[in-house]
């Protein structure tokens, strides 16, 4: 693979993922930060500028740094996201779908949204190391 097809690969992934986040801006049903974790992600691999942007936004940049170096989640963005879920779930029960297709879907959305609540909500409180040498 060349360099220039694997940069293409990497800045394709991260538009597609940034629209995807903008859609979750305007949409309440569609997550924003997930879309935003994947752009920053394949933005470090072949977009840096778009990476370093992300990270120096007010809003999503520290949720993203947060998540990179410690894979925590907020209790406020857990409980959106799984009422989000909560509420798509309703919505597909009470639409015409396929019963598989339902099942289906309710049974991934549960399995991220115990994933979700799984992880942490707070980075873990380290202790200047000149505290733990007095010790």
């Amino acid at each position: 693979m060349t360099v220039l097809f694997r940069l293409l690969v990497w800045r394709t992934i991260a538009i597609l993922f940034l629209l995807l986040a903008i859609i979750g801006i305007a949409l309440p049903i569609m997550p924003t930060v997930p879309f935003l974790l994947v752009t920053a992600w394949a933005g470090g691999k072949g977009w840096p500028v778009l990476e370093q942007k992300l990270l120096a936004h007010p809003t999503y940049g520290p949720q993203i740094i947060v998540w990179r170096e410690h894979r925590v989640v907020s209790r406020r963005t857990k409980v959106i996201a799984v009422a989000m879920m909560s509420g798509s779930s309703i919505m597909l029960v009470l639409s015409p779908v396929m019963l598989t297709v339902k099942l289906v879907v309710i049974g991934i959305m549960a399995t991220v949204a115990l994933w979700l609540c799984l992880r942490p909500e707070q980075a873990p409180v380290t202790e200047p190391s000149a505290q733990k040498e007095e010790s």
